[in-house]
């Protein structure tokens, strides 16, 4: 078992947490997430009369973000043919910003040691039934080149534990080794585009190094923006258990100057309606100190994993009703963000969820470290953060997409021309960004459809791409003769061409 890591230093005795980190952002000595009065707007706030609904609505849809007085009314409502016509609105926020693509990507996993014990993390120190490991550069690079040139992803998010094997230099390692991959395919080359990270909260000076690798979105969870609960479910004594530096964990990766974002709660641990108003609040405080709201937000839900009896007895379990109605909330509270549904949830989940405003979703997910080389499942058991309920393969998941009419994306042109930060967040509330989507995302799903699929799946996703391609023509006649160009060199095998 990995010895305890003290509060303010890892196992290497370096230290982590950086106190002027922290209280150069607070207001008056207090931080941004008002629990007092959460708790007060949830408790008082009324199911609003027939004008103040359509208003809140009309302003979600103008894409302008939600005050707390108006979301804390919106989970008051209470008649079903109001969440219906919520649900519909935020179908049509999400078009309107995003078009209608889904973006993929898969999630890979580099290490599995961590200093903290998070009561509902399969990671957590004191986990004996976990099989620990850390993947060498010359395994990462392995794990990569199934990725795309078998799968053919193009985007990843990055998963580190928080432990000194896998520190800020072996990060950057690593996404060097990984951004190095290429892979020969049936008519052109595969390669991953764009790299985001999920790691743990790092002083500036590391996120500045992180920066400098060139990546994409940097995530930070806070987990539960509820502080009693945040200080059961990590015990003291740990470095995650410090709620602060945790939760300016974004401030510090805007100072390093990333300035895309991804935030996120563990739908399960406490009562789903506050974690809604903190990921609320989290997004206005990042709009009001940097001008720049989220990226992404993410709703993952506690699952099982291995040797984790805390996963079983939760108090504040979320329905599947009650998570439909989160994602229908954080659509019209946050309209202008992206928002992330991984392979935690089941398939029926994650193809209802497409209805509320879902933008990116993984596929072909392997969460065992070492598990997309090695394809053992039941060894990979024993490596995994918790367990999978969405075991579809991205071939699978890219055909259930075309006949609902959504067209897989892997688009990662925003990143490397510009749109992000300030500039993207403009993009999005004009719904500009998603004519860019939507010319990206036909060239992106023509390079995957000639190099990776079967022939039904490419005769659908042609189907879907002409159909793409004749609104491209009628809506957006300025940028027609571009993309028709870009488009025919696609076919003739050139690729990563973008707008």
């Amino acid at each position: 078992m990995l010895p305890q890591a003290g509060p303010r230093k890892g196992l290497n005795s370096r230290p982590i947490i950086k106190q002027d980190e922290i209280t150069r952002y607070l207001c008056q000595g207090k931080d941004f997430i008002p629990e007092a009065d959460i708790n007060g707007l949830l408790e008082n706030a009324k199911n609003p009369d027939k004008k103040t609904f359509k208003k809140i609505l009309a302003k979600a849809f103008s894409i302008e973000t939600l005050n707390p007085q108006e979301v804390a009314s919106l989970i008051k409502t209470d008649e079903p043919s109001r969440w219906d016509e919520m649900a519909d609105v935020a179908s049509r926020i999400k078009k309107k910003v995003y078009d209608n693509r889904i973006v993929t990507f898969a999630p890979l996993y580099l290490g599995n040691l961590c200093v903290n014990d998070c009561q509902y993390c399969g990671f957590r120190h004191s986990n004996e039934a976990i099989t620990r490991e850390v993947l060498s550069v010359s395994e990462v690079k392995k794990e990569v080149t199934s990725l795309v040139g078998e799968i053919g992803h193009k985007r990843l998010i990055v998963v580190y534990g928080e432990h000194p094997k896998t520190d800020i230099d072996y990060i950057t390692k690593t996404i060097s080794a990984i951004y190095s991959v290429k892979v020969s395919t049936k008519n052109g080359m595969s390669n991953i585009r764009r790299i985001n990270v999920n790691a743990a909260p790092m002083s500036i000076a590391d996120l500045t190094k992180l920066k400098e690798a060139g990546i994409g979105t940097y995530q930070v969870f806070q987990e539960t923006y509820h502080r009693p609960t945040y200080s059961k479910v990590h015990p003291s004594g740990t470095v995650k258990s410090d709620y602060l530096w945790r939760l300016y964990s974004l401030h510090r990766a805007f100072e390093a100057g990333i300035d895309d974002v991804g935030i996120g709660a563990l739908f399960g641990l406490y009562d789903w309606r506050f974690e809604v108003m903190g990921l609320l609040y989290h997004a206005l405080e990042l709009e009001k100190t940097f001008g720049i709201g989220p990226h992404t937000i993410s709703f993952p839900r506690v699952e099982p994993a291995i040797n984790t009896p805390f996963n079983e007895k939760l108090k504040y379990r979320v329905s599947d009703d009650d998570f439909k109605k989160i994602l229908i909330l954080i659509r019209l509270a946050v309209p202008y963000t992206g928002m992330i549904l991984t392979a935690r949830e089941n398939a029926g989940i994650r193809n209802e969820a497409l209805n509320y405003g879902i933008t990116q979703i993984d596929a072909s997910s392997r969460i065992g470290v070492g598990s997309y080389q090695s394809r053992e499942d039941i060894h990979a058991k024993k490596k995994e953060q918790f367990i999978l309920g969405d075991k579809r393969s991205l071939e699978e998941v890219i055909f259930d997409l075309a006949e609902k009419g959504f067209i897989t994306s892997f688009c990662t042109a925003g990143y490397r021309c510009g749109r992000t930060g300030k500039n993207i967040m403009e993009l999005l509330k004009t719904g500009t960004e998603g004519k860019f989507c939507k010319l990206n995302a036909i060239l992106t799903f023509r390079e995957w459809l000639d190099d990776f699929a079967k022939e039904e799946t490419k005769a659908l996703g042609e189907k879907l791409i002409n159909k793409e391609i004749r609104e491209v023509k009628r809506k957006m006649p300025g940028m027609y003769k571009a993309f028709q160009e870009n488009y025919l060199k696609i076919e003739k095998g050139a690729r990563d061409l973008l707008f």
